[in-house]
């Protein structure tokens, strides 16, 4: 390189680092922000935090600083909540103040501040009323919905028979049975598993979801702009968003000219009979583009988190047979052999509950939870956080805080059960976050769950291909999601 060259590059490095600590001792508020570890210029926080394991990261650094600390991921400002104390005053007691959606690079690039859950302001609580309504009148909570996950149920025992109880991967079958739930609410109609443009979406689901919870997702999230210029699967990732966008808007169009106004079908329908009510109205949220968003947004979090928690629930009940089996025999006891299980059965099943409720702990599906953001300057404890500030309440750090779950690291029923058998509730169980950002399908995804285990139970054991003790339960990724390890599993007729 040229002598200049080189010059000319270190002149912009200091220039930008001096650039850096002016913006960061001038921002308002700074002097009372929460305390935590020294920023260094353009990079922030980014080499005290391990990629491959931030929650464990967070862990230390809330140890060091306390429950409510100050880091930099790049040149943003985040503040963490750890424990179920700072993040329920948050969430919960502050609920309004926390209530917008913080930064998530990744996100923005797709939906640029549309959709369900990454809008903010009149725009977010507008889609947000019409998304809640809507999923309730199309059976969200409801015998017809139930119905339809029983009938998916019966389409996946078909599938599981058909391997013959040899070895095979369940990630391709779950993540197809699980999507057929929400898609028969937005699409109206469920999928064959065999479908080749359905296959495609739940490979790039698949795929999405483990980039992004890998160092590449966490790299992006630090770096945006810089990452935009280097070769790697978060490329992919972007054009898989893409691609997912499409197959929604090929459903609009096919929803579009087949639109009965008399005879609403599912969720697009309803949408674009607002649109055509808002049409004359320049600043209606109601478009096409927010369509096509939302719909993806239901789409992608409806498939890949439930179908995701069932295979690591599954991987689990693999290592631990002695839970398996005391499923099996409650199934056995209330359901029998003869009939579906339904949720009415969930009251009589408290051991099974309590498992769904452990794995859904014990997994911390999404462990950093979705950032959230203060709509203004808030004061919090001791501290004024700036409005606009990204928050990362730590849902792992309620799931596993060892004075309500003794033993939080490891699996054990016992975490929601009384000791007389009964079914233990927990005002720390929050997978699905809490407060006004709480997941729009929580009761969609508790119904589904409970469903399709005791479904897959009632009718086959699990049997593992390695000794149970040699089975690993830790994340293969930890950021934005924990992926669970690759694995292959026998299902044998009971």
């Amino acid at each position: 390189m040229e002598p200049l060259g080189t010059a000319t590059i270190f002149l912009a490095i200091c220039f930008s680092c001096l650039v850096f600590f002016v913006i960061r001792r001038s921002r308002p508020g700074d002097k009372k922000l929460p305390p935590g570890p020294v920023p260094l210029p353009i990079i922030g926080n980014a080499l005290q935090l391990k990629m491959n394991s931030l929650p464990q990261t967070l862990h230390k650094l809330s140890e060091k600083y306390g429950p409510v600390f100050t880091l930099y991921f790049g040149a943003e400002r985040v503040v963490a909540l750890y424990g179920y104390e700072a993040v329920k005053e948050a969430l919960i007691d502050h609920a309004d103040e926390f209530a917008a959606r913080g930064s998530l690079p990744f996100f923005e690039k797709i939906n640029k501040g549309q959709g369900i859950i990454f809008s903010n302001g009149e725009k977010w609580k507008e889609i947000r009323r019409f998304v809640l309504t809507t999923l309730r009148n199309y059976g969200m909570g409801k015998k017809s919905i139930e119905e339809r996950i029983q009938e998916e149920g019966q389409r996946l025992l078909e599938k599981l028979r058909d391997t013959q109880e040899k070895p095979f991967d369940p990630t391709f079958l779950l993540s197809c049975a699980l999507s057929n739930i929400i898609c028969a609410i937005i699409f109206g109609k469920r999928f064959e598993y065999d479908n080749k443009r359905f296959m495609y979406a739940m490979d790039l689901f698949n795929y999405n979801f483990k980039v992004l919870s890998s160092a590449w997702g966490q790299l992006y999230t630090l770096f945006p702009s810089f990452m935009d210029f280097i070769p790697g699967p978060h490329h992919r990732a972007i054009k898989n968003m893409a691609s997912i966008k499409e197959f929604v808007l090929e459903e609009i169009e096919e929803h579009r000219a087949t639109l009965d106004p008399n005879g609403l079908r599912d969720f697009i329908d309803c949408f674009l009979i607002k649109m055509d009510q808002e049409k004359h109205n320049g600043g209606s949220v109601f478009t096409v583009d927010n369509l096509a968003i939302t719909t993806s947004n239901l789409f992608a979090a409806g498939t890949e988190t439930t179908s995701t928690t069932l295979r690591y629930g599954l991987l689990i009940l693999l290592k631990h047979s002695e839970v398996q089996e005391k499923v099996h025999e409650e199934i056995e006891r209330v359901v029998g052999r003869t009939r579906s299980p339904c949720m009415a059965d969930r009251g009589q099943m408290p051991y099974t509950d309590a498992v769904i409720h452990e794995i859904q702990r014990f997994i911390s599906l999404i462990p950093l939870n979705v950032p959230h953001a203060v709509v203004k300057d808030t004061p919090f404890r001791d501290y004024v956080i700036p409005k606009g500030t990204t928050i990362y309440p730590i849902l792992s750090s309620v799931l596993h805080d060892d004075t309500e779950f003794p033993n939080p690291k490891e699996f054990d029923p016992q975490h929601f059960l009384h000791k007389d058998g009964t079914f233990r509730k927990s005002n720390f169980f929050m997978p699905f976050s809490a407060g006004k950002r709480i997941c729009a399908g929580e009761g969609l995804a508790r119904m589904t769950l409970f469903l399709f285990l005791t479904t897959i139970l009632q009718n086959f054991m699990l049997k593992p291909l390695t000794h149970p003790k040699d089975i690993d339960l830790t994340p293969q990724l930890s950021s934005l999601g924990n992926v669970p390890q690759s694995y292959r599993l026998c299902v044998v007729p009971r």
